[in-house]
C-alpha cells in the first residue's frame, strides 16, 4: 500500500471517448492511494481567459448571451478561449476586442482559477481591463451576445444574491472586489 499521505492517482490505462475542437474526453482507470481502482471520467478543454472590463464611471461591460447546455441567457463577463500556445495576456485582449469593442490601457492579472476540477481539465486566466477605448465589437461567426454596462456594485450585488452564478463571472468580479477596496 502507498503512504497514506501521499494522495496521488496513478493511471493504469486511458479509453479515448471524444476528440472535438476544443475539447477531448476521457475514461482512465487509476490506482487509488490504498491500492484500490476507480475509474475517471475526464473532459480535457483548451484554457482560457476571463477579464472584467470596468469602464471610467465603474460599470462593468458585461455580455448576455444564450447559453445552450441550460437553455437559457446568462450574463457574463467577456471571456473565451486560448488559441494554440497563445499567451493569456494576448488571449485576454483578444477576447475583450471581440465581445466589447474595448481596448483597455491597463491589463491587471488577477490570477487563474480551475472551474471544475473533479473531472474538466481547463485553467481560466483572470484579468481587470481599466482606462477602456470603446470601438466596435467583432464577435465570433457562431457568436451572438448583447453588450451591457452594469454598475460594479450592482454586479456584486447580483452575485451575492444568485442572480449571476456563471463561475468565471463570480470568481473575476468577487477578485476585482477585493483588489479594488484595498
Amino acid at each position: 500500500m502507498n503512504d497514506p499521505l501521499d494522495l496521488t492517482e496513478k493511471t493504469l490505462s486511458r479509453e479515448e471517448k471524444y476528440t472535438g475542437k476544443f475539447l477531448s474526453v476521457h475514461v482512465d482507470q487509476v490506482e487509488l492511494p490504498n491500492g484500490h481502482t476507480s475509474f475517471r471520467e475526464v473532459v480535457e478543454h483548451v484554457d482560457g481567459v476571463a477579464i472584467v472590463p470596468l469602464d471610467d464611471r465603474n460599470n462593468v461591460l458585461a455580455v448576455t448571451q444564450y447559453r445552450y447546455v441550460f437553455g437559457k441567457t446568462l450574463l457574463e463577463i467577456p471571456a473565451g478561449k486560448l488559441d494554440g500556445g497563445e499567451d493569456p495576456v494576448t488571449g485576454a485582449l483578444r477576447e475583450l476586442k471581440e465581445e466589447t469593442g474595448a481596448v483597455p490601457d491597463t491589463l491587471l492579472p488577477m490570477g487563474k482559477i480551475l472551474p471544475a476540477p473533479g473531472c474538466y481539465g481547463e485553467t481560466l486566466y483572470l484579468f481587470l481591463a481599466r482606462g477602456l477605448h470603446i470601438g466596435e465589437q467583432q464577435p465570433d461567426a457562431d457568436e451572438f451576445l448583447r453588450l451591457e454596462r452594469i454598475p460594479f456594485d450592482e454586479m456584486v450585488h447580483r452575485i451575492m444574491n444568485g442572480e449571476i452564478d456563471d463561475a468565471k463571472t463570480v470568481a473575476a468580479v468577487l477578485k476585482a472586489k477585493i483588489l479594488l477596496d484595498l
